[in-house]
Protein backbone atom coordinates (compact mmCIF):
# COMPACT_ATOMS: atom_id res chain seq x y z
CA UNK A 1 0.00 0.00 0.00
CA UNK A 2 2.95 2.77 0.48
CA UNK A 3 3.45 3.98 -2.37
CA UNK A 4 6.28 6.95 -3.21
CA UNK A 5 6.20 8.73 -7.03
CA UNK A 6 8.75 10.88 -7.85
CA UNK A 7 8.47 13.64 -10.36
CA UNK A 8 10.35 16.94 -11.72
CA UNK A 9 13.70 14.99 -12.87
CA UNK A 10 14.61 16.44 -16.60
CA UNK A 11 17.53 17.60 -18.34
CA UNK A 12 18.65 20.99 -17.86
CA UNK A 13 21.57 23.36 -17.88
CA UNK A 14 24.11 23.94 -15.08
CA UNK A 15 23.19 27.05 -12.95
CA UNK A 16 19.90 26.27 -13.10
CA UNK A 17 17.02 25.40 -10.93
CA UNK A 18 14.50 22.04 -10.79
CA UNK A 19 12.30 21.17 -8.11
CA UNK A 20 11.41 17.64 -7.57
CA UNK A 21 8.29 16.02 -5.73
CA UNK A 22 7.74 13.12 -4.13
CA UNK A 23 3.84 12.54 -3.83
CA UNK A 24 3.36 9.48 -0.96
CA UNK A 25 -0.03 7.65 -0.33
CA UNK A 26 -0.60 4.45 1.85
CA UNK A 27 0.55 6.07 5.79
CA UNK A 28 0.35 8.32 7.98
CA UNK A 29 2.31 10.91 6.01
CA UNK A 30 2.82 13.75 8.74
CA UNK A 31 4.20 11.29 11.09
CA UNK A 32 7.73 9.92 9.25
CA UNK A 33 10.71 11.58 8.50
CA UNK A 34 11.31 11.57 4.51
CA UNK A 35 14.78 11.92 2.81
CA UNK A 36 16.01 12.21 -0.90
CA UNK A 37 18.85 10.40 -1.75
CA UNK A 38 20.80 10.14 -5.10
CA UNK A 39 22.48 7.65 -6.98
CA UNK A 40 24.81 8.33 -10.01
CA UNK A 41 26.18 6.06 -12.17
CA UNK A 42 28.82 3.84 -10.93
CA UNK A 43 28.42 5.30 -7.49
CA UNK A 44 26.70 4.22 -4.23
CA UNK A 45 23.46 5.89 -3.17
CA UNK A 46 24.46 9.10 -1.49
CA UNK A 47 22.69 11.54 1.02
CA UNK A 48 21.02 14.91 -0.28
CA UNK A 49 18.99 15.94 2.78
CA UNK A 50 16.23 14.78 4.82
CA UNK A 51 13.21 16.59 7.22
CA UNK A 52 11.06 15.73 10.32
CA UNK A 53 7.50 14.75 10.20
CA UNK A 54 6.63 18.41 11.29
CA UNK A 55 9.29 19.91 9.06
CA UNK A 56 10.60 21.81 11.41
CA UNK A 57 14.25 19.98 11.35
CA UNK A 58 16.09 19.51 8.15
CA UNK A 59 19.58 18.04 7.29
CA UNK A 60 21.79 18.24 3.99
CA UNK A 61 24.36 16.71 2.98
CA UNK A 62 28.03 19.11 2.35
CA UNK A 63 27.49 19.32 -1.13
CA UNK A 64 24.36 20.29 -1.75
CA UNK A 65 24.15 22.99 1.66
CA UNK A 66 23.44 26.25 0.25
CA UNK A 67 21.82 25.24 -2.95
CA UNK A 68 19.15 22.65 -1.86
CA UNK A 69 16.18 22.81 -0.11
CA UNK A 70 13.64 20.13 1.41
CA UNK A 71 10.55 21.18 2.40
CA UNK A 72 6.88 19.25 2.95
CA UNK A 73 3.49 19.93 2.22
CA UNK A 74 1.76 17.02 5.05
CA UNK A 75 -2.02 18.77 3.72
CA UNK A 76 -0.62 17.09 0.32
CA UNK A 77 1.01 14.44 1.31
CA UNK A 78 4.43 15.52 -0.94
CA UNK A 79 7.61 16.40 -0.02
CA UNK A 80 10.07 18.55 -2.03
CA UNK A 81 13.52 19.14 -3.17
CA UNK A 82 14.33 22.55 -4.76
CA UNK A 83 17.44 22.02 -6.59
CA UNK A 84 19.05 25.44 -7.16
CA UNK A 85 22.68 26.68 -9.15
CA UNK A 86 22.72 23.29 -10.25
CA UNK A 87 26.02 21.80 -11.34
CA UNK A 88 26.84 18.50 -13.63
CA UNK A 89 27.81 16.34 -10.87
CA UNK A 90 24.66 16.82 -9.64
CA UNK A 91 23.47 14.46 -12.21
CA UNK A 92 22.02 11.73 -10.67
CA UNK A 93 18.60 9.29 -10.40
CA UNK A 94 17.39 11.16 -7.26
CA UNK A 95 14.74 9.22 -4.92
CA UNK A 96 12.32 9.96 -2.21
CA UNK A 97 12.72 7.42 0.60
CA UNK A 98 10.50 7.17 4.39
CA UNK A 99 12.45 7.00 7.24
CA UNK A 100 11.47 4.63 10.43
CA UNK A 101 13.32 7.28 12.79
CA UNK A 102 14.26 10.86 12.78
CA UNK A 103 18.16 11.62 12.06
CA UNK A 104 17.51 8.14 9.82
CA UNK A 105 20.88 6.37 7.78
CA UNK A 106 20.33 4.76 4.95
CA UNK A 107 19.56 1.45 6.95
CA UNK A 108 16.93 3.06 8.32
CA UNK A 109 14.41 3.90 5.33
CA UNK A 110 12.04 1.36 4.33
CA UNK A 111 10.33 2.47 1.40
CA UNK A 112 11.61 4.57 -1.56
CA UNK A 113 10.15 5.43 -5.02
CA UNK A 114 11.33 3.69 -8.16
CA UNK A 115 13.38 7.79 -8.93
CA UNK A 116 13.41 10.14 -11.14
CA UNK A 117 16.42 11.34 -13.22
CA UNK A 118 18.14 14.35 -13.20
CA UNK A 119 20.64 15.38 -15.88
CA UNK A 120 23.02 18.78 -15.96
CA UNK A 121 24.44 19.75 -18.57
CA UNK A 122 27.37 21.39 -18.85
Amino acid sequence: QVQLVESGGRLVQAGTSLRLSCAASGFTFSIYPMGWFRQAPGKEREFVADISGSGGSTRYADSVKGRFTISRDNAKNTVYLQMNSLKPEDTAVYYCGRARVPLATFSAYDYWGQGTQVTVSS
